[in-house]
Parts: structure tokens; sequence; C-alpha cells
């Protein structure tokens, strides 16, 4: 059984040695002068989260030039973003004329500003090849928004010291309803197939269940993401209070690996189409 995602492979070797060139001197710069992190900074990254895979969709439907594709393919494209968010970063908070209060502002500028630029270049992709789709997707979206909150406020009122974690780890929440809603809303409603082997389990477990006519496989996908997302953030609260530099980075990057793929999800089913 493969456990990798259908698509995962590495780029060639000169492109990958200037990924990981790349990345290794954003960690050099990092540890040679580490910038403040709080739970704002973390916040003002999801745009930059998103960024990654955004621009992996560019790749999918061939809308980048060819020299450009080999940093935006999985996992690379995860680098690419990486690196160019974390020099961004840098870059900011060492910019004398921006105060430490503007940094988190002025980094998520930057990551919207980039956003912007690459759901553009996707959707003016879709819109010439006549496939935009955008009614399911903008369904989805606003789903996993009561769906998240719902589950947020139910688990800090279940286990109260969620709550420390604060805004990264509703965040964190918020993510992975998003990945799931989406994912529910590909398979049931758009015919799109799970490239992710776990979660294809999930899903083949749903589908041995007297649910799929009614229900379809995906529900219990939604459960899983929430359920697992609920724990992490429940296991986040000592480490967040304890350290809470280390903690709110980590539980930011627990939130992208379920806001990457929800974002993919919505612009991939609105550029395609069904």
């Amino acid at each position: 059984m493969a456990f990798l995602p259908e698509g995962f492979t590495l780029p060639a070797l000169p492109h990958l040695l200037v990924l990981l060139a790349a990345v290794g001197l954003v960690g050099a710069a990092f540890r040679r002068s580490p910038p403040r992190v709080e739970s704002r900074h973390v916040l003002a990254l999801a745009p930059w989260m998103v960024v990654g895979s955004c621009l992996h969709v560019l790749y999918v439907i061939g809308a980048l030039p060819e020299a450009a594709r080999p940093f935006a393919g999985t996992p690379a494209v995860y680098l690419t973003v990486a690196a160019i968010a974390g020099a961004v970063w840098i870059a900011i908070d060492s910019t004398e004329a921006i105060p430490a209060s503007r940094v988190p502002t002025v980094l998520a500028a930057s990551g919207v500003a980039a956003l912007v630029s690459v759901v553009a270049v996707a959707l003016a992709a879709g819109a010439r090849s006549g496939s935009l789709s955008p009614t399911w997707p903008a369904a989805a979206l606003v789903l996993a928004v009561p769906i998240a909150a719902g589950t947020w406020f139910a688990l800090v009122r279940a286990v109260p010291r969620a709550s420390i974690t604060g805004e990264v780890g509703a965040l964190a929440v918020f993510a992975h309803a998003l990945d799931g809603v989406s994912t529910a809303v590909g398979v049931d409603v758009l015919g799109f197939g799970e490239r992710t082997p776990l979660s294809r389990l999930v899903m083949e477990a749903a589908a041995g269940l007297p649910t799929p006519e009614a229900m379809g496989v995906g529900w219990l996908f939604v459960l899983v993401k929430l359920a697992v997302a609920s724990l992490v953030v429940v296991l986040f609260a000592d480490y967040v209070e304890e350290d809470p530099t280390e903690g709110y980075l980590l539980l930011g990057l627990v939130a992208a690996v379920g806001l990457g793929p929800g974002a993919h999800n919505l612009l991939l089913f609105t550029v395609w189409g069904a």
C-alpha cells in the first residue's frame, strides 16, 4: 500500500538543490536573528499557507511557465513557499521603518498580495477554458465556517485548557474543517478522487457502512478530521503555555496541513469545474 499522495515526486536534482539551499539560507537567517513569534505572527502566515496550495493548482492545470514548474509540484511547492515566506518575514522584521507591532500586519498583507496574484491567474485560466464552476466550492467554504465554529466552541467548553491555544488553535480547527468539508464535496458531489491513501481508507470505511446512498462517504472523513484536529489542539495547550514560540509555530504547521489542502480543493474545483 502506498502512503504518499498521488503525484508526490521530487524535482530534478538541480532544482532540489536550489530549493534546499534557499531553505537552508532562510533557516540560517532565522537562527542568526530570530524574529519575535506570537500568535499574531502565526496567524499572519495563514495567507502564505494558502499561497503554496494555490500555486500547486497552477501546476496541476498547466498555467505555470515551464521554468517555474519544478518548484510548484508536490512536495517542492512547500519548500518554495516556505523559503519565500521566511525571507519576506525576515526582511520585514529587520526593517527599522516597520515597528514590531506592525510586523504581523505587513507579513499578512504580503501574503494576501501574493495569494491574490496566484488566484487571479488560476481564475483567468479557468475563464479561458470555460470551466469555472464556483458554486460548490463556495458552498463548501460557507459550510466549513459554522462547522469549525461549532467544533471550537464545543471543544473549549469540554476542555477549557484548549483555549490556551487561542486564535492559532481555532485556525487549526477551521483549517481541518475546510479540508474535510471540501474533500467531501469534491468526492460526493463533484466526482473528484481522493489522492491521499489514508483519506481513501477512511472513505472506503464509510462506503462499507449502510449510509453511502443517503450521506455519501465524505461525512466520516469530516468527523475524523475534526476529531484529530481537536485532539491535537488539546495536546498542544501545555506546549503553547510552556513555550509559546515553538508551540505556536508547530500548531501553525498543524493548521497549514489542513488549510493548504482545503484551499487547494476549493480553487481546483472552481477552475476545473465538474
